[in-house]
């Protein structure tokens, strides 16, 4: 199983990104994706979520600026981001989880917002 992270980078506040996440080795149409964070010295908070179904689940602080998709042709999951903040500044993982409870993370990608 591997995950490859990519899309992160520094952009200016109010400013849009788009991180994607390629997927290999595993099954994916049937599982569950998410997107986490982790900003310096705090916890890796989950970001969004998105079922084998295409229903979606937001933490309230990214809630109408952030959207999770699929492409399970492609086997690919996407985070895209617009009016970010500082406060958005972290590390970006993304996790695919299997219906029997296993969990896969990929490597992360950097996200620097400036005010």
């Amino acid at each position: 199983v591997q995950l490859q992270a990519s899309g992160g980078g520094m952009v200016q506040a109010g400013g849009s990104l788009r991180l994607s996440c390629a997927a290999s080795g595993i099954n994916f149409s049937i599982n569950t994706l998410d997107w986490y964070r982790q900003a310096p010295g705090k916890q890796r908070d989950m970001v969004g979520t998105i079922t084998s179904s295409g229903a979606t689940n937001y933490a309230d602080s990214v809630k109408g600026r952030f959207t999770v998709s699929r492409d399970n042709a492609k086997r690919r999951m996407y985070l895209q981001m617009n009016s970010l903040k500082p406060e958005d500044t972290a590390i970006y993982f993304c996790r695919v989880g299997y219906p029997d409870g296993r969990i896969y993370w990929g490597q992360g990608t950097q996200v620097t917002v400036s005010s």
